[in-house]
């Protein structure tokens, strides 16, 4: 009986995490997508953006932070 509360307690961790994690990829790549067209980038350019940190979060945000000033 132990096992299956301590199972359902590892679980729902995990789905908040996975929930937060989600939700943070979502609320950076829209800051980065803003940023972008605030910068005075064409919205395509923009648009790569988004899509980048979409798709490969951590990797796509450290590549724009060190391209943005350029």
């Amino acid at each position: 009986m132990e096992l299956v509360a301590g199972l359902g307690v590892f679980l729902t961790i995990l789905l908040f995490g996975g929930a937060f994690i989600f939700l943070l990829n979502i609320f950076t790549s829209i800051w980065a997508y803003r940023d972008a067209q605030r910068n005075g980038q064409s919205k395509e350019y923009a648009l790569i953006i988004l899509i980048g940190t979409l798709f490969f979060p951590v990797i796509g945000l450290i590549i724009y932070l060190i391209i943005r000033k350029a």
